[in-house]
């Protein structure tokens, strides 16, 4: 999956943000996967400092290979946990996350924790899908059963795949009073697209830790999973497949 994610940049998903960075900023970009937005941010805070975390060794691997291939010199690299990060209190410009709070077990307490090191006055951000409001055509049967089993299971793992609704209320909760909540979309239309979401989800479907965790749980079954699969190829195939993801953003002030 970590190799669909580098396909990410700054510009398709952190639009929201990008007004609001400045040249000598530090920023910490927590659960920074492959690195590519890591990078991204990098470029547009030079000669501010990135700090990247991510809770496993060898997604940092893929990162720090990101910044020395794109040769950037300031950003670092650390193991972190968002529900308690080891860093001091108000030492970061900006506090970022993409994609991080709908796998967590407790988001608010991760956006008390990201406040939490953000200096008074600045940015606490994050971005996450909604998955109850994808759509897509052609209105294939079996990937509605795709939805509901990834739902079913990310929430097995304490997640929430529907996070991109819930992003305010959690950012109220965490005791934000001054939050720009706003919305936005990717959409796969294009042959290219179709190609390379299509063929990740039939892939991903079958051999990944998404499906074993599926069949753990007897949630589905070889067969149904076989037919999602074929359902995410026919969708690519389709000259007139369409797929939307919504996202909910959160701009906070600490």
């Amino acid at each position: 999956m970590l190799r669909g994610h580098q396909r990410r940049t700054a510009e398709d998903s952190v639009a929201y943000l990008l007004p609001h960075l400045k040249p000598g900023s530090t920023v910490l970009d927590i659960g920074c996967g492959p690195g590519t937005i890591t990078a991204d941010l990098a470029e547009r805070v030079a000669p501010g400092l990135v700090l990247a975390v991510d809770l496993f060794d060898n997604v940092l691997d893929m990162a720090r290979a990101e910044v020395q291939r794109r040769d950037l010199s300031n950003v670092s690299f650390a193991t972190a946990d968002v529900h308690q990060l080891g860093f001091p209190d108000g030492m970061f410009d900006v506090v970022h996350a993409h994609q991080v709070l709908q796998h967590v077990a407790d988001p608010v307490q991760a956006l008390r924790e990201m406040r939490r090191v953000c200096r008074p006055g600045g940015i606490v951000a994050a971005r996450d899908a909604d998955y109850a409001g994808f759509v897509w055509f052609p209105q294939l049967p079996a990937l509605d059963l795709w939805r509901d089993l990834y739902r079913q299971a990310a929430r097995a793992n304490r997640g929430e795949p529907d996070a991109g609704r819930r992003m305010l209320s959690w950012a109220l909760e965490a005791g934000f009073d001054d939050v720009t909540p706003t919305g936005s979309l990717w959409c796969y239309a294009t042959a290219a697209a179709r190609d390379w979401w299509g063929g990740m989800w039939a892939d991903r479907i079958l051999h990944s830790g998404v499906a074993r965790e599926l069949l753990a749980l007897g949630l589905a079954t070889t067969v149904q999973l076989e037919e999602i699969s074929a359902a995410w190829r026919a969708w690519a195939a389709a000259p007139d497949g369409w797929l939307s993801i919504p996202h909910g953003e959160i701009l906070c002030r600490a």
